[in-house]
């Protein structure tokens, strides 16, 4: 999103957030897991929780629904959690199909007022959408890792903010604030990148997930592939031998995969090619525990930004000069 347009935007959320305070009277909340009357806000994956939970601060609870290190594209909720979406005010899911069988759940259980955000949806025209190695446009679903993007995380903090101000308009001007605070610190974090990618020799991906597709188109960097972890295929033997060959013809130094889910594949790809195979990368999964500052989205995508810059041959001092500070209190719930 262009400087200008932010602007724009969170003018536009700070004058409905003066509006919606007048009509404070209308709003909808339920009481939390602490039996404060807040807003209740159900979450779908660790990253979108933790935005929310900038966003949201001490005037909302806000509670996660898949536990992280689960594949997120396969979770089949449990029982109890049609429990949580009958309670919530606002329930908010990544959407592009990431989390159907969630989503189809909230809208079976959830009560009458409450809405449901389809984040994702919201804040890209689906004339952007990246359809690749995991998501081919044969099966209509697209690439649904947005947040991987800081410009895009930035975008999910305005859309979810002002959801929150239509939900709870008393506390519409603080929803307001903290998303612009949010974005500041995406903005921080893409403008470090920018500047540390410049030493780095080759801007090149093979990663154990295809996380980083919309990453890549924004950033400049080539994305080679991806293997995928447990009930996603893995490559064939040819898919596999092409991998091998652009690896070494692109002079890729090190291969990413995940310690969430490790990846055989990628190890046997390392070992041909000579190429360092680094499996710390994470993309729903956030590092630390609840309640860490590195716990959050910043916590998580500086990791990574700072794991691939300098596993490709970079420095990553900007990124790691990048403060890791929560916006807001986050007293969010985060299923382990």
């Amino acid at each position: 999103m262009a400087p200008s347009r932010v602007v724009a935007v969170l003018g536009s959320l700070c004058l409905a957030a003066a509006c919606l305070s007048a009509c404070a009277s209308s709003s909808t909340t339920s009481s939390n897991a602490d039996g404060a009357n807040q807003l209740f806000v159900a979450t779908t994956v660790a990253p979108i929780t933790s935005i929310a939970s900038a966003v949201a601060g001490d005037r909302a609870h806000v509670e996660g629904i898949i536990p992280e290190g689960t594949d997120s594209h396969t979770y089949e909720p449990a029982p109890n959690v049609a429990q949580v979406f009958s309670k919530a005010d606002l329930i908010v899911v990544n959407g592009l199909s990431l989390e159907d069988p969630t989503k189809d759940l909230a809208e079976k259980n959830k009560k009458a007022s409450a809405k449901i955000l389809v984040v994702g949806n919201s804040v890209i025209d689906p004339s952007q959408y990246i359809y690749d190695f995991s998501f081919p446009k044969k099966d209509g679903k697209p690439n649904p890792h947005l947040w991987t993007d800081p410009v895009y995380a930035g975008k999910y903090a305005l859309v979810i903010a002002k959801a929150m101000s239509q939900a709870d308009p008393k506390n519409a001007s603080y929803y307001a604030k903290n998303a612009a605070a949010f974005v500041k610190q995406t903005t921080a974090l893409a403008n470090a990148l920018r500047a540390d990618q410049k030493t780095v020799p080759r801007k090149v991906l093979l990663t154990y997930h295809d996380a980083y597709a919309y990453f890549g188109r924004t950033f400049g960097w080539t994305i080679i592939g991806a293997v995928q972890p447990k009930n996603f295929e893995d490559p064939t033997p040819v898919e596999i031998a092409r991998l091998i060959d652009q690896v070494k013809a692109q002079k890729v130094p090190t291969i990413f995969g995940s310690e969430v889910y490790p990846s055989k594949v990628l190890e046997e790809i390392g070992k041909a090619t000579g190429v360092k195979y680094e499996n710390s990368l994470r993309d729903d999964d956030l590092p630390g525990n609840p309640g860490d500052v590195e716990h959050s989205w910043l916590g998580l995508m500086k990791y990574d930004f700072t794991t691939m810059v300098t596993g490709l041959g970079g420095k990553a001092t900007n990124v790691s000069a990048v403060p890791l500070t929560f916006v807001s209190p986050d007293k969010a719930v985060y299923p382990q």
